[in-house]
């Protein structure tokens, strides 16, 4: 695994912090693999029969075991130990009290009330561990009876529900899932971060933990904010504020171009060799740069940018003081300069193919006094049961032994 660039760091914020996750999929993990990265320890706690559900996305590789591990899996849990618990059972739900004594955050993202069913809920964890953060993360919120509380939700569900898809839909065509990978999981995932945070500090002040709820609807609404915002000043987000936002074309592909404020559209016009636009009444507000695009505006920018590749012409347009970017297809986010320089793309070695390491995300966050470390490989399933329950409860070899006997633990 790629290393992080060197700092005069001396350590992570978050070192001594602690947290027990009984988490599934992307929505919850990316929110404590955030935190491990910032020096949390993470005990992620999976089922006895498959463990975490990203294990079975595709595509996959394929553990030392012969297991299949899903790329949802490797993309969330770096930095992470994995112990296998039955919640089911009432050993096992003992298991998980017992060890949430120990921890700073238990958090979960399962449906809207399952985790209470099996005596895991807030209430439960607060009476072992009154200082204990409790997170959870589901599509719809847990603290309100919503009319969607017990939807079954990823997200693309909620997606829809915040009026992206229909704000970006095409006249006549059905409506694109899932534009920009999970936006609804990672959003949810950031606030949860965000909320953790801050119910941390508060418990250092005061003592006692609290209930942190996140709805991935109301994350997604809030990332979203121009469709009601707009809606509520009598316009439409499909106008986008009467910006030119749009996709142009080079010799060589597509980039992205936006022109929102008047001094801009100067520029633009001077720029591409059409000063008379801004004596062309047409053109004279941002409406009208909207109404004459097909007509007058776009095809003289891609007709300036014929000759040109996207990189280029964004080059020469950011120099003008323009915003533009490419758009870079999956190889050329792979092999891209920026990333490289910045380490944003770390690889995983896998078991199977040794020689074609798994690209993911490394963290963007990026802090002067963060001690900077490469993040430890994913967990196999159940890789730190029998060390996690040893060192944290004192179950000696034999007491562990007749748990794997009873199928509690594996």
């Amino acid at each position: 695994m790629t290393e992080a660039p060197p700092t005069a760091a001396t350590g992570k914020p978050l070192s001594g912090i602690r947290i027990l996750a009984i988490e599934q999929m992307q929505a919850l993990p990316f929110a404590t693999q955030l935190l491990a990265r910032l020096g949390a320890d993470v005990v992620k706690i999976e089922s006895v029969s498959g463990g975490d559900q990203a294990r079975g996305s595709l595509p996959a590789i394929t553990d030392p075991q012969g297991r299949s591990v899903g790329a949802t899996f490797l993309r969330n849990n770096l930095s992470k130990r994995s112990v296998c618990i039955d919640l089911k059972s009432p050993t096992g739900r003992d298991l998980v009290l017992r060890l949430a004594k120990g921890f700073d955050v238990v958090a979960e993202n399962g449906r809207p009330g399952s985790i209470g069913r099996l005596g895991l809920g807030y209430d439960d964890i607060a009476a072992v561990n009154p200082r204990c953060v409790y997170a959870s993360v589901s599509g719809f919120g847990n603290t309100v009876d919503t009319p969607y509380r017990e939807w079954p939700a990823f997200a693309p569900v909620v997606e829809a529900m915040s009026g992206l898809y229909e704000m970006k839909r095409l006249d006549g065509q059905p409506p694109q899932p899932a534009p920009a990978g999970a936006l609804g999981d990672i959003g949810g995932a950031l606030f949860a971060t965000i909320g953790i945070l801050a119910a941390l500090r508060h418990r250092d002040i005061t003592g006692v933990g609290q209930y942190v709820d996140i709805a991935m609807l109301d994350s997604v609404v809030a990332m979203t904010d121009i469709i009601t915002n707009f809606w509520s000043m009598g316009a439409s987000a499909r106008t986008v504020g009467h910006l030119i936002l749009r996709g142009f074309q080079a010799k060589d592909g597509w980039f992205i171009l936006q022109v929102g404020r008047e001094h801009q559209f100067e520029r633009l016009a001077h720029l591409i060799g059409h000063a008379e636009w801004l004596q062309d009444p047409r053109l004279a507000s941002r409406k009208g740069w909207i109404d004459h695009m097909d007509d007058v505006l776009a095809p003289a920018v891609e007709g300036w940018a014929a000759s040109m590749t996207k990189l280029e012409a964004c080059d020469v347009l950011a120099g003008a003081g323009i915003a533009a970017g490419p758009c870079l297809s999956d190889d050329e986010v792979a092999r891209d300069p920026h990333l490289a320089a910045r380490q944003m793309l770390i690889s995983i070695e896998r078991p199977d193919q040794p020689d074609r390491p798994v690209l993911v995300p490394a963290s963007p966050v990026r802090m002067s006094g963060l001690l900077s470390e490469p993040d430890t490989p994913v967990p196999w399933l159940g890789q730190h049961t029998d060390e996690v329950l040893a060192v944290e409860l004192g179950l000696a070899p034999d007491e562990l032994a007749a748990l794997h006997a009873q199928q509690v633990i594996a």
